[in-house]
Order: structure tokens, then C-alpha cells, then sequence
């Protein structure tokens, strides 16, 4: 199953940890924090992905582009193209990647609409932010998916509460969205989605399409959006804090999302 990631805003709030970086390339250990979503989800069987890119899509593309002499051994003779011969291997080397160029300033779900080309009819994807880990059931989530047939399902959590809330009903069939309110005990939208193709239906063309806003609002409408309960962890990063946090619990090998060796 394909993996889109939204991964083309500008992060102001994060602009004090990295001004120069795009905030999916904020480093986590030795990788950016990207990398290791794209790993966690390789790690349970999915790694075709598409990146939504704008700003400063250049640093993105240049990481993966040469992500074969960031990582691995190899020799090049001077003056013969394509001369470089891999020395050793590594296990993100099945990874494939999409780099979908949605529009610098475009909105969450303008990005998704542009990347319809990329998904065949009929055909389910995942969908996530680029900035954010979870250790999240992925082959539950999907499985659930499946079992409704709904246009989409979001990870619900529960963390302090300046996300989008959801309320559903005992089926899980969501009734309200509200984004970013005040802290309440109800679960927040964590952003580990899987879609129908459907989805694309509930998108406005154009590139000031909020995804959390009208999108959502209208799958309420309609019952076709769907939440999916995870108590498990769960953590963007959007400030300094965060930061220093995922890269201690990295650094001291209590990383809940990493489950490769």
C-alpha cells in the first residue's frame, strides 16, 4: 500500500531548532525525523512512498538522491558515468519514492488532491504528516479500514489537546471535528490515515485547501470518515521541547517507534 506523507510546509514554529532545514529534514539521531517515519512503516511491509513537497523541496530530494553515498560504501571511477558500485548494502534499498512537486504554498489538502495521479482507481493508501512518530498498529489500522469501507479512517489519540478533537460514536463512525481546540479528554486527530480513493472526491481543486477543515467536515457530513483508537505513543514535533525529547529517547535507546534493528 502506498504511503503519501505531507511534508511541504514551512514549520514556523520549529524555526528556532533549524531555520535552513524543512521540517521533515530535523534531524532524530542521525537521520531526519522523515526518515524515520518512512522507516517505521517500511519496517511493517510498506515502503512505496510519495512525498508532498514545497518548501525547500531541493534539501528532500538531494538527501534520498544521495542517500547511497550518505550510507554505504562504494568506489567511482573518475571520468565513467554511472561508474558507482555499491560495496555493502542497506535495508532501505526497496524503497520507492515519488517526489511530487504540490506547490510552495499550498495547503494540506491541496497537496493530497495533487498526488491523485499517483493513486490508481479504487486503490487504498496511507497517508501521514512529516513530522510526527508513533508506534501505531499499522496492520490493525489498515485491517480496520478494510472492515468499513469508508472514504477514510484517522488514528485517534490522546494527547494535551491543541490538535483537532473528534468525537464518534460506539462503531467508531465520527461525528464532529473541530481543529485545534482547547484541551478536553476526547481523542485528537494523530494523523496516521488510510483512504479510499473516494477521498479525493471531498477535495476542492485549487491551493487553499485546509485538509482538517472543509475535507473533514464534509466526510462527517456524508459518514464516511472513521477513527481508528490508538493509546499507544504518539508525538509530533513542533517545538524545541519535542525536539530534545525524540532525540533523547533515540539516544537512549527507548525510541517506541523504532522496531528495526
Amino acid at each position: 500500500m502506498k504511503v503519501v506523507i505531507l511534508c511541504g510546509g514551512y514549520g514556523t514554529r520549529i524555526r528556532d531548532v533549524a531555520e535552513n532545514l524543512p521540517k521533515p529534514m530535523i534531524p532524530v539521531g542521525n537521520h531526519p525525523i522523515i526518515w524515520h517515519i518512512m522507516k517505521y512503516y517500511a519496517s511493517l511491509g510498506h515502503n512505496e512512498f510519495i512525498l508532498c513537497l514545497g518548501y525547500k523541496s531541493n534539501v528532500i530530494k538531494d538527501y534520498f538522491i544521495n542517500y547511497e553515498a550518505r550510507t554505504t560504501d562504494f568506489s567511482i571511477t573518475l571520468g565513467k558515468k554511472d561508474s558507482m558500485e555499491i560495496l555493502n548494502g542497506h535495508s532501505e534499498q526497496n524503497w520507492k519514492i515519488t517526489f511530487a512537486e504540490t506547490g510552495l504554498d499550498s495547503m494540506t489538502g491541496s497537496r493530497i488532491k495533487k498526488i491523485k495521479k499517483y493513486i490508481e482507481p479504487n486503490e487504498s493508501f496511507m497517508l501521514t504528516y512529516g513530522d510526527g512518530l508513533s508506534n501505531v498498529d499499522l496492520n490493525e489500522l489498515v485491517s480496520f479500514h478494510k472492515s468499513h469501507n469508508k472514504a477514510l479512517t484517522l488514528t485517534g489519540v490522546r494527547p494535551a489537546g491543541r490538535f483537532g478533537e473528534i468525537m464518534s460514536d460506539s462503531k467508531g463512525e465520527i461525528t464532529e471535528f473541530q481543529e485545534k481546540p482547547q484541551a478536553t479528554k476526547s481523542r485528537i486527530n494523530g494523523g496516521f490515515f488510510v483512504a479510499n480513493y473516494s477521498l479525493f472526491d471531498f477535495i476542492d481543486e485549487g491551493d487553499n485547501v485546509v485538509f482538517e477543515q472543509q475535507p473533514m467536515k464534509s466526510l462527517v457530513k456524508y459518514g464516511e470518515l472513521m477513527q481508528f483508537d490508538h493509546d499507544g505513543f504518539w508525538q509530533p514535533m513542533d517545538t524545541m521541547r519535542e525536539y530534545k525529547m525524540l532525540n533523547e529517547m533515540y539516544s537512549e535507546n527507548k525510541a517506541p517507534w523504532k522496531i528495526w534493528e
